[in-house]
């Protein structure tokens, strides 16, 4: 087995300074990104050693708990495998990454952000009523729990992208909202009022131009699309949000890696 290590020394690290900044994450989700970068950026392959727990303290300048939570985390994905007495080693999926990955949580507006557009949100409807059976089933709510149902485009320089319809409990988000709020950040108005989503459940199909977009967009009605039905939690596991976001076939592709 390969005793290859991290080296942790030379004063303040690259990765200490991950953990700064304004990301609103708790810091045992922020150190583990941070660790994950740190095998990036020393090229650690499956079978190496990771730093101590001692050695991840110093390195980030976080408390021997938070280091905990992070390599817990990252044992619970699979990433990393504990030999006790002799430390903890990178499993082949800690070394495994793809290009844009499915696998991973992340807004649309993030997305689309990293993928080089600037994107622009525009709220097409916006409605308040009881969940229903199917929804409230999701949400795991009462059928007569009010809902919030959005329409929106995500859109780059006037070219439509994305549209988004999404589900979201009332009392998830905050007590005194506007029709503004709806075009930023989803994931910020939620965080507003602690809901913040920070998982996943979802699945891929391929489908052609939603009837109301070829509509409104004036889209041919046989183009690809590539439709994502996910189910959003908080970190508590709280179902928040359930969406349907239709990403154009020719402005997008996904990636994922098995395990």
């Amino acid at each position: 087995m390969s005793e290859r290590t991290s080296q942790s020394g030379g004063g303040e690290a690259e990765g200490a300074f991950a953990l700064r900044g304004r990301d609103v994450r708790n810091i045992g989700l922020r150190a583990r990104d941070a660790i994950l970068a740190l095998i990036t950026r020393q090229g650690l392959q499956a079978g190496d050693k990771l730093p101590s727990e001692a050695d991840l303290t110093r390195l980030f300048a976080i408390s021997r708990p938070s280091v905990r939570e992070a390599l817990r985390l990252l044992e619970q994905d699979g990433l990393l495998r504990t030999e006790h007495g002799r430390g903890r080693y990178l499993s082949a999926a800690a070394t495994l990454h793809v290009e844009r990955p499915i696998t991973s949580y992340e807004s649309i507006t993030s997305l689309l952000r990293q993928t080089g557009y600037k994107p622009q949100t525009k709220l097409l409807s916006i409605a308040e009523a009881p969940a229903g059976k199917d929804i409230a089933t999701l949400l795991r709510c009462s059928a007569k729990t009010p809902i919030v149902r959005t329409e929106r485009l995500q859109l780059h320089r006037g070219q439509l992208l994305v549209y988004c319809v999404e589900v979201v409990p009332r009392q998830c988000l905050p007590a005194t909202l506007i029709n503004a709020d709806f075009e930023r950040s989803l994931n910020d108005l939620l965080e507003r009022s602690g809901n913040r989503p920070r998982l996943s459940s979802a699945s891929v199909s391929s489908v052609r131009t939603p009837p109301a977009i070829a509509r409104t967009a004036n889209l041919p009605a046989d183009q690809p699309w590539l439709l994502i039905t996910e189910l959003c939690f908080t970190e508590q596991g709280k179902p928040v949000i359930y969406a349907q976001d239709y990403h154009r076939g020719d402005a997008f592709s996904f990636n994922f890696s098995r395990r």
